[in-house]
């Protein structure tokens, strides 16, 4: 049974680091400068799970996040204003701010099915001790 725990808790982890690079794009979706403060449009984070052997028993696994990596070949979503500070002052792009390329409804559905998993886990690590709680009464 601890084993069930321990599978569920590593999803529970995996699923909020998810999220937190979730609520990290949705946050800086119209960021147009780098963390060293250069005219870079921000880059969207996306988690990447793996399976996790060393979690769980009887062939089952665990999951645990392999990386956070950033889309480094995302081209930046270009919007025509002349009159923000952070627009192109010369070239094809004049006029133009250069915004991330993160689509918020793919971030929403993305955080509603980490939100999902996340609340299925719970379910699950209830489950487990409700049969422990079941089997101890059982033996007592």
């Amino acid at each position: 049974m601890f084993s069930a725990l321990d599978i569920s808790t590593s999803a529970l982890v995996a699923q909020r680091t998810r999220m937190t690079a979730i609520a990290g794009n949705i946050a800086n979706v119209t960021t147009t400068h780098n963390e060293a403060g250069e005219p870079q449009p921000y880059q969207p984070r996306y988690v990447v799970f793996q399976a996790d052997p060393n979690v769980g028993s009887f062939g089952a696994a665990g999951v645990r996040v392999a990386a956070v990596r950033a889309d480094a070949d995302a081209q930046p979503r270009y919007k025509y204003e002349p009159g923000h500070p952070d627009a192109i002052r010369e070239g094809p792009w004049k006029g133009y701010v250069a915004y991330p390329d993160i689509n918020i409804m793919t971030e929403f559905t993305d955080a509603l099915e980490a939100a999902r998993a996340y609340e299925a886990n719970l379910g699950a690590i209830e489950v487990t001790k409700d049969m422990a709680q079941q089997t101890l009464r059982i033996l007592a």
